[in-house]
């Protein structure tokens, strides 16, 4: 994000006013949430029910048509049997109103919603079993099928043309190398980027299209126990990140983060992978790039949080979460290569759908 202060700085006064005002509703809980750029806040009401609070930052803020249209894809995931969040219509009968309001950088509008909150933990904070990361491929494929269907008369705000978090766009990370001068990471992004038009932009004709969720990452899935003493999802959050493109960028997403979480990184991609193929089987072109395209989510989150902490020094801890392991496990892909890489994912898919 560019501007200094469009992340909102809202105070739990600011909070409870809102929340009544808005939605007739008097919290007796509230507390703060993690959050890249927006502000969310957990929230118990004395009516009963619990509830996520989320302020956009003002810049995402200027683009309400995006915002409805993920708002829509969210209960569209919810109808569909997915366990995605929903928008509380305020008094009024708006599932968002734009405030304006001075949270200490002058008066500012934000787009404010109150969404359902769903139970869980975040994936990070379990252990990543290998039928956990079957599960979470599975539903990453389910999820872009069930979009496939959905239809709103603005869903074309999702064809986002310069999104720099789509796999799409990865050569926009150029413009922010110099970020890396002087860090030996700085060489293995120009490879991968350069690999990406190199090797994928030649057969993105081939992948085929959808809409992506764009940040299936280990802290938007949530996950509860279940019988077996294993885990299953219960929440998929934070669709601010939903974009049109394609089933493949989905998968190399889920792979590379979960990979942050996993004692053995490598070993992460059969199991998404199988639980992915389960429901959505991968055509010749799209296996042969998952490769570079884990590779280029890697970089792309890596050079982006430098990025976001030189906007946001006090966020530095939460924005660096995934590069403290992230850089470690890029350089780890590279020097392996694509060969011994795609043999241990591969193979390792087979095995586990053989046992299936």
């Amino acid at each position: 994000m560019s501007v200094k202060h469009a992340k909102p700085n809202f105070s739990q006064s600011q909070v409870v006013e809102l929340v009544k005002r808005l939605f007739s509703l008097t919290p007796f809980e509230i507390r703060s949430l993690p959050s890249y750029d927006d502000q969310n806040f957990y929230v118990a009401a004395v009516e009963g029910g619990e509830y996520v609070l989320k302020i956009m930052n003002s810049e995402d803020s200027k683009n309400s048509t995006l915002i409805e249209v993920q708002t829509y894809v969210m209960s569209f995931l919810h109808q569909n049997g997915l366990p995605a969040q929903t928008a509380l219509p305020t008094t009024s009968g708006q599932l968002m109103s734009l405030e304006e309001i001075d949270c200490g950088y002058g008066c500012q509008k934000y787009l404010v919603r109150l969404l359902t909150y769903l139970p869980g933990n975040t994936i990070s904070k379990v252990p990543v079993t290998p039928q956990l990361l079957y599960e979470i491929g599975k539903t990453a494929a389910r999820m872009d099928t069930i979009l496939q269907e959905a239809e709103h008369s603005h869903l074309s705000a999702l064809q986002r043309e310069k999104f720099i978090w789509s796999l799409s766009n990865v050569p926009l990370l150029e413009a922010y190398i110099t970020l890396l001068d002087g860090d030996p990471l700085q060489e293995v992004v120009k490879s991968v980027i350069h690999q990406y038009k190199a090797t994928v932009v030649p057969k993105r004709s081939n992948f085929r299209k959808c809409i992506n969720h764009g940040d299936f990452n280990d802290l938007n899935v949530l996950v509860q126990p279940d019988e077996s003493g294993g885990h299953r999802i219960s929440g998929i959050i934070d669709f601010g990140d939903v974009n049109s493109g394609y089933y493949i960028h989905e998968l190399a997403i889920a792979i590379m983060y979960m990979m942050i979480e996993h004692p053995k990184p490598i070993e992460v991609g059969g199991p998404v992978l199988a639980g992915w193929e389960s429901v959505f089987p991968l055509n010749e072109a799209e296996r042969g790039c998952l490769y570079v395209l884990v590779l280029s989510r890697f970089c792309q989150s890596l050079v982006l949080a430098r990025h976001s902490v030189t906007l946001h020094p006090e966020n530095a801890e939460y924005l660096m979460i995934s590069s403290k392991k992230g850089v470690h496990i890029l350089c780890q892909l590279w020097e392996l290569g694509k060969e011994q890489v795609e043999k241990v994912w591969f193979q390792g898919a087979a095995q586990f759908s053989d046992r299936k």
